[in-house]
């Protein structure tokens, strides 16, 4: 739940810095050098328009670039748009925090099937909202390319799809592979009762994982340590890991750690093995989505300063 609440923090610090979409038109102002004043009454922008102002969207209207909402379409609009929000901030958030403080190789063991769950609940509302609002704010197709506004929404909308579509890929067909495989390497490892560096890292002692430190080259089970609670040792140590070294410095001996039941041996590693083709798509993918989440921000504000 912390977790949860501190992504959804981080994207609500970002988005929460954008001002709520205008009814103006900033077209106007750049095509004329005029300032706001010139065609609402209040001088900042937004809200009663001049006389100006009302021959502009008139204008507007009567090339199909701009469609009045009625008292009711502004409340079902504005409805929509919280829920876009918020479900915009809670995907974008994951995104961040997964993907930067919990890094990939975190994600490619496999996402809590809450947080999955949350993750495209949110894409879903993101995208059923995001049609309606479309509908609403766009009179017509000559819209996304004959205003500014329309250009960005075009570039944001085709952002969403490329994201969308990886995330259904990667939970349709590189999951399950992801699966597969760990599975595989559990069976081969509980075999041969041992395992490389690489191999430890998944058992990390999270979502039921068993919990498993190296030290001086063997395997120790720390699943049942009330020390090793969630697979964290006083905050500072994370199972999955070689401690030899962390070990050294710590206030106890290693008396501690051989009480533990040996569970294997650490297998030295040669090179560096070449990942399988879904594994290498799946980092691909994740960097490409953490990449478009900064690309839509940028849009955003393009949007809404520029």
């Amino acid at each position: 739940m912390n977790r949860r609440l501190l992504y959804i923090f981080l994207a609500a610090l970002i988005l929460s810095l954008s001002p709520p979409l205008a009814l103006a038109t900033p077209e106007y102002a750049q095509q004329t050098g005029l300032q706001c004043k010139e065609c609402h009454v209040d001088a900042v922008g937004g809200g009663r328009l001049t006389k100006a102002g009302e021959k502009f969207l008139e204008d507007l209207k009567a090339k199909g670039l701009q469609r009045q909402l009625t008292t009711t379409q502004h409340i079902v609009h504005l409805l929509i748009g919280y829920l876009h929000m918020m479900a915009g901030i809670t995907w974008f958030g994951a995104i961040l925090y997964v993907h930067i403080l919990l890094k990939p190789a975190y994600a490619s063991k496999g996402l809590p099937k809450g947080e999955l769950f949350l993750g495209w609940i949110s894409m879903i509302v993101v995208l059923i909202t995001g049609i309606l609002l479309t509908i609403a704010r766009m009179p017509s197709l000559k819209a996304f390319y004959a205003t500014r506004f329309g250009i960005l929404l075009g570039i944001k909308i085709f952002l969403f799809l490329i994201m969308f579509s990886s995330a259904l890929l990667v939970t349709l067909y590189i999951g399950p592979k992801l699966r597969r495989q760990r599975s595989a390497a559990n069976a081969k490892e509980k075999t041969a009762c041992e395992c490389n560096l690489d191999a430890l890292l998944q058992y990390d002692g999270r979502e039921g994982r068993p919990a498993y430190v190296v030290y001086n080259g063997a395997i120790y089970d720390v699943s049942k340590s009330k020390l090793w609670k969630n697979g964290s040792h006083m905050r500072k140590h994370l199972a999955g890991h070689d401690l030899t070294d962390a070990l050294k410095t710590a206030p106890h001996g290693e008396d501690k750690v051989l009480a533990m039941p040996v569970v294997g041996t650490l297998r030295a590693t040669v090179g560096k093995p070449l990942r399988p083709f879904h594994e290498r798509l799946f980092y691909f993918f994740a960097y490409m989505n953490l990449a478009l989440t900064f690309l839509v921000i940028f849009v955003i504000s393009l949007w809404r300063w520029w």
